[in-house]
């Protein structure tokens, strides 16, 4: 068992690029509370987690995702905490990673914080730029940004903060900046993305009304090789597409994510995955609140097919260190694939896109940012299941 995520389905206001669930309104933010903690107690027994001689049906990480988990109050995160801790298999020393906005993290906060479970902060910072988090409708400005890295550093020594590349405007010394703000704190961890315009977001009708411009791929490609350089040239190793990390503070969280292996959602519109199954909540508060309340799960599963296994081994497999396996393709999911797998990645071989090496089948460097969609070219639609 790779472990439990929550989503907490709340932010003080929407950041104009974001369409994950939340909603910007508090008032049911107690009754959520306590559903969350109802339906950790509900799906207890899901993995056979108190079978301690299996060590996947352990609990390895805590994930407080969102929304914004860092409008909940400590008493109410650690509340949450104590549920999983009564009801499942948790292993001694799991890795409890608390998502905040830098405007929750006040040094009063940061300290409490630091004296409960919350062993890993990540934190959303996007940017030091004004500007930029104007442009994005962020609720930290860029003041709040470097006090709260200047507070959390005191007292976490497993930070991540989050970075978004490709803004319109953002020039590439301004991006270096950027990164090397982000390097002056000493933080072992980088998520950083490109700038994404998701249909029905703010960002969309923004663009589409001409008061942002969009978003250029050259501009983002040109962002992506600056980070990377960069932050390998700081002792970061580039593990996964998006993801940077210091040796020994990979997020062990994500990496089980990417790795296949199991892991429960908590919450409205939180995913889950058993090895064989997929499921995820209803992404609507006031039917999630429903049915937990009339004991009963709001959650769909879909049975994986052999062809979506593949395909999310590949495209998890694609964007990480550990690439994809030669071996485990024909021993998982036979000659078949294998062969297709041969054919299909040819070109990419062919244009130094992608190589193999140790029947290891990567990315290259120049390879790397078209990752996804190279992927999808080496996914396998048509079969017969």
């Amino acid at each position: 068992m790779s472990g439990i995520y929550i989503h907490i389905p709340f932010c003080k206001q929407a950041c104009h690029y974001c369409d994950f669930h939340f909603s910007t309104s508090m008032k049911k933010k107690d009754d959520m509370v306590l559903a969350l903690a109802k339906e950790i107690v509900m799906r207890k027994n899901e993995f056979e987690l108190f079978d301690s001689a299996q060590s996947d049906n352990q609990i390895e990480t805590i994930y407080f995702g969102g929304g914004t988990p860092s409008v909940l109050t400590n008493d109410e995160i650690n509340f949450l905490i104590s549920e999983i801790y009564n009801n499942y298999n948790v292993v001694e020393n799991p890795e409890i990673t608390l998502e905040a906005n830098p405007d929750d993290l006040s040094a009063e906060r940061i300290f409490e914080l630091s004296k409960s479970s919350i062993n890993r902060l990540s934190i959303g910072i996007q940017s030091f730029y004004e500007e930029d988090l104007k442009m994005m409708n962020r609720a930290h400005n860029s003041a709040e940004a470097i006090n709260c890295l200047t507070e959390a550093t005191k007292y976490f020594d497993n930070i991540s903060l989050d970075l978004i590349y490709g803004i319109p405007g953002l020039t590439d010394e301004m991006w270096k900046k950027n990164i090397e703000t982000a390097l002056s704190f000493g933080i072992p961890h980088i998520s950083s993305y490109a700038l994404t315009v998701e249909p029905k977001t703010a960002l969309r009708k923004l663009i589409d009304t001409g008061k942002i411009a969009e978003p250029q791929d050259e501009v983002a490609s040109n962002h992506f090789m600056i980070l990377v350089e960069t932050l390998q040239k700081n002792g970061f190793i580039h593990y996964e597409l998006s993801n940077f990390g210091k040796e020994g503070y990979f997020s062990k969280n994500n990496s089980a994510y990417w790795l296949g292996k199991k892991y429960i959602g908590i919450g409205p519109s939180a995913h889950s995955y058993d090895g064989e199954k997929r499921g995820w909540n209803v992404a609507n508060n006031s039917l999630y609140l429903k049915s937990i309340q009339n004991d009963e799960l709001p959650i769909e599963t879909e049975t994986l097919t052999i062809s979506d296994r593949y395909n999310e081994y590949i495209m998890t497999g694609l964007r990480t260190i550990w690439g994809v396996s030669l071996e485990r393709i024909e021993k998982e999911f036979g000659l078949e694939y294998l062969t297709y797998l041969k054919k299909q990645s040819q070109k990419f071989l062919n244009d130094e896109l992608l190589s193999i090496e140790n029947n290891i089948l990567k990315p290259t460097a120049k390879g790397k940012f078209l990752t996804d969609g190279i992927a999808s070219d080496l996914f396998y639609l048509n079969l017969e299941e």
